[in-house]
């Protein structure tokens, strides 16, 4: 008898914490969002009518790459992980991957984010810049879920392949992708302090 892995779903992890400059990078990132938490009162308006408990830049700035440097910098170190993540999934592309938007994430404490995928574009993911202990994971859900009717449960220690959900647990520097059609959420923030990340999309 035989098995064949049929339909894999690649989720591709990297991180910047071993490249060079990273802790001078990750520092002015941190700033920076700092600042945008602080000033960009149009986020804090769209944080405020969509109950998101913190800050992001998602409703409000879709142009941090060129404002800042050091975004500009962080969108040079994504690209190329966006590249050598298109080619790993064996893409035909007329062109490399483009960065569409990147939005900053403040999670406070107990904040979350519900289920979603993210719709025009083929790639997305996250890279995080503080993971406190208690931080929420990244929750992926299995896309055969809605079509598995009268599916048995797995046992507790199933292989991570065969769980209806995954749970990957960032650290400071991991840069996290998936196809954008890949539902994801982030569980309420068990941490005391901040979770901060930064999200994007390719098209």
């Amino acid at each position: 008898m035989s098995l064949r892995p049929l339909f894999v779903t690649q989720v591709y992890e990297a991180s910047l914490a071993d490249t060079s400059g990273f802790e001078l990078l990750n520092e002015s990132l941190l700033d920076l969002i700092a600042m945008l938490a602080s000033e960009d009162t149009a986020g804090r308006v769209w944080c405020r009518s969509h109950g998101y408990r913190g800050y992001t830049s998602y409703g409000s700035l879709n142009d941090l790459p060129r404002r800042f440097p050091e975004f500009a910098e962080l969108k040079r170190h994504l690209d190329r992980h966006a590249a050598a993540y298109a080619k790993a999934l064996n893409f035909d592309l007329a062109r490399k991957p483009r960065l569409d938007n990147l939005w900053v994430n403040v999670l406070k404490p107990g904040g979350g984010h519900t289920g979603h995928i993210h719709p025009h574009a083929f790639l997305s993911g996250t890279v995080y810049l503080a993971v406190p202990d208690g931080a929420s994971s990244l929750k992926l859900e299995d896309p055969r879920l809605p079509m598995m009717m009268a599916r048995p449960a797995v046992h507790a220690d199933a292989p991570e392949a065969e769980r209806p959900f995954v749970y990957l647990a960032p650290a400071e520097g991991t840069i996290l992708m998936w196809e954008s059609w890949l539902r994801h959420e982030v569980p309420p923030n068990a941490a005391k302090a901040e979770r901060v990340s930064i999200s994007f999309n390719y098209a």
